[in-house]
């Protein structure tokens, strides 16, 4: 039988309403898991075990009263540390917060604790998010549970790598360059970058700022849905996105791909991509193509991205962190910062224009194209103790980001992407392929993720861990 701790969410919350198990016993198998396998994953960096307990007494004390707090009820969850939790640590990976305890929860926190969420602690980011590894100078690196020598991806490394590991049930997660999508590639499980405004982060520095979003995670597709279906919906604070609730995500995910258009790029107009990377993505044209769907072999240019990104990223560094003393700050944001005090105002038009004729070409490329996909990453899982990677196939690259280019070039296009697992490397590292869609297309992305997920089952397969 599978464990417990590995049930889907959706299966856990059928055993809870059921009254098979309680909120405590699965919160229990949780803690143990978390005490077995953490120490070597270390994925949980702020564990508050007697406060969770005692929420899933209380849920247990409702539930027998017949009251059910919500769709998460009883659920073991973890919060990036990057989101605000009231009265739990917050460092966002900065050892200028190492002792940060906020005094109220983020929106998003909000929302999974009023469905009956537990929160049994925060996740591992690197500083403010900054990059596709997690490592940070406050708790260190968070490997990866397929293979502790290699890198869990980030910035929601944490989050990955303790679903991976079975630690919890849902996870919240964050991107703008690919933290949503990076981490779950690697740690063979599911991420959505939701479409812009879909899920809402009210800011008061950059309101109107497209490229980061929140979003869920999970290890599979039916439970990214539940955990949107709470997450999404319309909120005051938030310029922008739909006005609707967010019910939709609750709807059954099951659909019939026959004669979906689908595009395929190996590459995304020219990428470098590992080879091991290459033959595991190249098998979802056919898994398509069996379910149904017509795909077609696209030749892309999306080279407009990477200046646009990199100048908008550049100039919200400062926007969002220049007041910082920069000497107590890691060498990745004082690099972002140091590009963002180069913008200039004709750099900032020149982005907008590149990413305005973008959109419009992308349009006009989803008019002829229900969706794209592509390699969530150009690499397997790197080596834990690498910073960063710098070479792809014999090509050079020029910094810390350039590894990143095939997720976040998407992040540009205001579109929804989820990463579902699509293979292993003959090491037997996960491998995970990105599913696009048009904007607010969101749930069409999830089903036929959901779709591909069933037709190969790849995400079933678990990590061997020390201590299990």
């Amino acid at each position: 039988m599978t464990e417990l701790f590995y049930l889907t969410a959706v299966e856990q919350l059928a055993l809870l309403r059921s009254r098979d198990i309680s909120a405590v016993e699965l919160l229990e198998a949780h803690l143990d898991r978390i005490d077995r396998v953490n120490p070597s994953v270390n994925a949980i960096v702020t564990l508050v075990q007697e406060r969770a307990l005692a929420q899933a007494r209380r849920l247990d004390d409702d539930a027998v009263r017949g009251r059910w707090h919500g769709p998460l009820h009883g659920l073991p969850v973890a919060h990036k540390d990057l989101v605000d939790t009231a009265g739990i640590r917050t460092t966002y990976g900065s050892r200028l917060f190492a002792d940060h305890v906020p005094v109220t929860d983020a929106l998003l926190v909000r929302r999974m604790r009023e469905a009956g969420a537990i929160t049994i602690g925060k996740t591992n980011t690197p500083e403010f998010g900054t990059g596709s590894h997690t490592v940070n100078e406050v708790f260190g690196a968070t490997r990866n549970p397929y293979d502790l020598t290699r890198s869990a991806g980030g910035s929601s490394g944490g989050a990955a790598a303790a679903l991976a590991s079975g630690m919890i049930s849902l996870a919240d997660g964050s991107d703008m360059g690919g933290s949503l999508r990076n981490p779950a590639s690697f740690c063979n499980i599911t991420g959505l970058r939701p479409t812009p405004g879909r899920v809402p982060a009210p800011s008061d520095t950059a309101a109107w700022f497209t490229l980061p979003v929140s979003g869920p995670m999970a290890r599979t597709v039916g439970d990214l849905a539940l955990l949107m279906s709470v997450i999404a919906g319309y909120d005051a604070a938030v310029p922008m996105g739909p006005l609707d609730d967010g019910s939709e995500f609750a709807a059954p995910l099951d659909a019939d791909l026959t004669g979906l258009r689908v595009a395929w790029s190996p590459d995304l107009g020219g990428l470098p991509v590992d080879p091991a990377t290459a033959e595991a993505t190249a098998t979802a044209p056919e898994v398509l193509e069996k379910l149904g769907a017509r795909v077609e072999r696209v030749d892309l240019d999306l080279s407009d991205a990477d200046e646009a990104f990199r100048t908008y990223r550049a100039w919200w560094y400062v926007l969002s962190f220049g007041e910082l003393p920069e000497e107590q700050l890691t060498d990745n944001v004082r690099w972002n910062l140091a590009r963002g005090r180069e913008v200039t105002a004709a750099d900032l038009a020149r982005a907008e224009r590149l990413r305005s004729g973008l959109f419009a070409r992308m349009a006009e490329f989803f008019r002829n194209h229900d969706m794209l996909i592509a390699p969530v990453s150009q690499v397997p899982p790197f080596p834990v103790d690498k910073p960063y990677v710098d070479e792809i196939n014999g090509v050079a690259l020029p910094d810390y980001l350039a590894w990143m280019r095939s997720a976040y070039w998407i992040s540009v296009l205001h579109s929804p992407a989820a990463s579902v697992p699509c293979g292993f490397t003959p090491g037997g590292l996960p491998v995970g392929v990105q599913i696009v869609g048009r904007p607010y297309a969101d749930l069409d992305v999830l089903r036929v993720a959901h779709a591909y997920e069933h037709a190969t089952g790849f995400g079933t397969r678990r990590p061997a861990l020390p201590g299990a």
